[in-house]
């Protein structure tokens, strides 16, 4: 028998399991005094998910209110925080729609569930806006390479992403993998989409219009997903995995593939007034923030909602975060035109409710109210924390234990080694153990994936007009330093989409963090949501929405702190966009930007000797922003054929990374007044490698020089260099007379170390 609200008035001193269900002693009184009254299972159920962590963002709201208050003026932002997903104009009447969310731990309990089930999450996001997904990107981190829970998790993932987003037909155009200890036990599953519209097309997430009904469409409801990541992502995991299992959403791609056409033929077919997918905290969340967004009453009957498992329980169902779910606000004339095109894609709908203007949320089991609250009380309203927060007590021996007296290569053999060392590095080597199983290409639209610097999709076939998105983060740098790491994550994705020749337009950002209850995670948290607001400020993009993950931590120890920051642009026409690869033959290159002796946070320091400390590099977003001004130019105006940002692992590892791609050897040397260890390793930001036409270098160079950008000729594409440096008949990289590598040797490195391991 379900307890009613009848029941709680009559029964106030009923003992309710809140504790169980995430809720603070507090944070229960708080429920008891808004309402006048004990709660009702159902009504705790609700409370207890949607001011969870995962989804009121409690401790994170009083700093993300800087995206808001710092957000620089733009005209290109149509819709901003606080929805679904953020909406940019990017010309000719089209809109671009993108997101990054984390399924992290729901990824680490059952790998490949956890990790599909991210993607339809935030594929949904996207087409709640009105738009269609027309591409993913998968930012992932795990624990070391060859640990053995990196191989229980790293697998199952990458299927999951693989297997659902491939069903789905959207490509993969790109991401991350990172390995570092940190993330042992705590593996990040960061998930982006990208949906385009026509501006006439952007739905908001509202139920107004008195009278007017609300559908659930999609899926059946199930005991999947009952305090899912709404409870997993609102605690840390203890030393054995996690305490609270609950159950791990399960997936059907080709569901969702039904749910995308159906919403996106009720939307073109004008059929809906507001929209809302089903996430985290299910129907709690759907009918809440809808009331709440509209003219703030509905009424549901609960009982109407199709099941897969009659035994459901109304708090469960009210829970249950079982996938492929949307609502639709719809008026009562519509209707009918509205479960037909549902019928045309075999999707089930039913009408579970209807908008008032009673300012309540109420809800009704079987003809007996079992939810009657105010709904921005459960959607918005929630606890507001403001976490204690210190710098950490080890913060000031961490950044003067620099790097400078770790044993250097000397001469041209040791960085010979230095460099195939380093390009088979787990976080160096080639990805494509994992993004081969991923279809990039599905649509025909994908101009640019891995492992260029970023994706690029076309967007309107008439025009050529396209969008790059890269996301990127070193959570080395942020702990080193949280303000500069995520200006410094900020600063590298809007290089790599400037690379391509895009202009950057806003951000999304997923931010992976330790306990908030911890002081120092706190402080982390503060310092790197201060410095990328900062930095959207200084570079004027706007950030268009996002998410926080916290909790991310075994026992009491934390992850690196991970503000994984996406940078989308747009590009007028995708036909001149500027790939990683160069040639032809005498073609030259440059290096754009200047080089410090800068490793601390770097990958040699990391991987070659273990070490991580000091200050990160210098970030000048000032000059960043130059360079990127530069290589837009240059791509837009056929200056140049070729460019690839300088980040992780240098120079080498930039130049090794083009030849590899291309196939084609280089002439390359260094100035003589810096270290050739330094400019070849070296992380400092702000630089990339462009290829110029001989017959354009004088006006490119000339642009540079007006412009203030420090530009070097730094060597030429030649495929004959081979026979010359001893390799008659292969492709060869030389480096001054200080070293010389065949691409095949690179290749080699570059290829070997995830399937050696992963495959064992």
């Amino acid at each position: 028998m379900a307890d009613t609200v009848d029941n709680a008035i009559a029964g106030p001193e009923a003992t309710q399991p809140f504790a169980e269900l995430g809720l603070k002693p507090d944070e229960y009184q708080r429920i008891r005094d808004i309402l006048g009254r004990r709660p009702t299972s159902s009504e705790l159920a609700m409370y207890s998910v949607m001011w969870s962590e995962h989804c009121s963002y409690k401790s994170s709201k009083v700093h993300l209110r800087q995206f808001g208050e710092k957000a620089p003026k733009t005209d290109a932002l149509l819709v901003g925080i606080g929805e679904n997903a953020g909406v940019v104009d990017i010309g000719d009447g089209w809109a671009v729609t993108f997101k990054v969310e984390s399924h992290n731990h729901p990824s680490y309990v059952e790998p490949y569930q956890g990790a599909a089930t991210g993607v339809g999450g935030i594929v949904r996001d996207i087409m709640s806006m009105g738009a269609r997904p027309i591409a993913v990107m998968d930012p992932l981190r795990f624990g070391p390479l060859d640990a053995a829970d990196t191989k229980r998790v790293l697998p199952g993932i990458v299927a999951g992403i693989g297997g659902y987003g491939n069903c789905l037909g959207l490509p993969n155009i790109g991401g991350e993998v990172v390995f570092d200890s940190s993330y042992a036990g705590n593996p990040l599953v960061n998930a982006l989409c990208v949906g385009a519209m026509r501006h006439e097309d952007i739905h908001l997430a509202s139920a107004k219009g008195v009278g007017n009904l609300v559908i659930l469409y999609g899926a059946r409801t199930g005991g999947d997903g009952i305090g899912g990541v709404s409870v997993l992502a609102s605690e840390t995991f203890s030393d054995g995995g996690p305490t609270k299992r609950p159950s791990v959403q399960v997936g059907d791609p080709f569901m969702e593939k039904l749910l995308i056409e159906a919403t996106l033929d009720v939307l073109g077919a004008g059929l809906v007034e507001g929209i809302q997918d089903l996430g985290g905290a299910g129907i709690s969340c759907a009918t809440s923030e809808l009331a709440s967004n509209g003219d703030g009453g509905m009424h549901v009957w609960l009982d109407r909602v199709l099941l897969r498992d009659r035994s459901l329980s109304p708090e469960e169902i009210l829970m249950s975060e079982s996938q492929e779910r949307m609502c639709a606000v719809v008026t009562p004339a519509k209707l009918e035109e509205f479960l037909a095109k549902c019928a045309k894609w075999d999707v089930e709908a039913v009408v579970i409710g209807e908008v008032n203007d009673s300012g309540r949320l109420t809800v009704d089991w079987h003809g007996e109210r079992i939810v009657d609250v105010p709904p921005r009380s459960v959607a918005h309203d929630g606890p507001v924390y403001q976490r204690p927060l210190h710098r950490p007590s080890w913060q000031d021996a961490l950044q003067a234990d620099t790097p400078d007296d770790l044993l250097r290569p000397v001469d041209g053999e040791q960085l010979r080694a230095t460099a195939l060392n380093l390009i088979g590095a787990p976080n160096l080597a080639s990805k494509a153990w994992i993004t081969d199983q991923y279809d990039r290409y599905v649509q025909g639209n994908t101009i640019l994936a891995q492992p260029e610097d970023a994706g690029m999709v076309r967007v309107d076939e008439q025009t050529g007009l396209g969008v790059a998105v890269s996301c990127d983060c070193n959570g080395r740098f942020a702990k080193l330093d949280p303000y500069t790491g995520a200006q410094l994550a900020l600063a590298e994705s809007y290089r790599n989409v400037s690379a391509s020749g895009a202009i950057p337009l806003a951000v999304t950002n997923c931010l992976n963090f330790g306990s908030p209850e911890d002081p120092e995670v706190m402080w982390q948290f503060a310092e790197a949501v201060r410095g990328l607001a900062d930095g959207c400020l200084e570079l004027g993009i706007p950030v268009t929405g996002g998410n926080v993950s916290f909790y991310n931590q075994t026992g009491t120890t934390a992850i690196l702190p991970t503000p994984v920051v996406g940078v989308l642009a747009v590009i007028d026409d995708v036909d001149r966009r500027t790939p990683i690869s160069w040639g032809p033959d005498g073609e030259l290159i440059y290096l754009l930007g200047d080089t410090r002796d800068e490793f601390a946070g770097s990958e040699w320091a990391h991987h070659v000797h273990g070490h991580l400390g000091g200050m990160p590099p210098r970030v000048d977003l000032a000059r960043e922003r130059l360079l990127s001004e530069i290589m837009i130019a240059g791509s837009r105006d056929g200056m140049l054929t070729a460019a690839h940002d300088i980040s992780d692992g240098g120079l080498m590892i930039t130049l090794s990374e083009m030849a590899m791609h291309s196939g084609i050897g280089a002439r390359c040397w260094l100035p003589d007044d810096i270290d050739p260890f330094v400019q070849l390793f070296a992380e400092s930001a702000g630089r990339a490698v462009v290829v110029v036409p001989r017959s354009e270098e004088l006006r490119f160079t000339e642009m540079c020089a007006a412009r203030g950008l420090p530009a070097h000729r730094i060597g030429v594409v030649d495929s004959e260099l081979g026979a010359d440096a001893g390799y008659p008949g292969q492709q060869v990289l030389q480096i001054s007379d200080l070293l010389t590598v065949t691409i095949d040797e690179l290749r080699a490195a570059h290829t070997a170390t995830l399937p050696a391991i992963l495959n064992a």
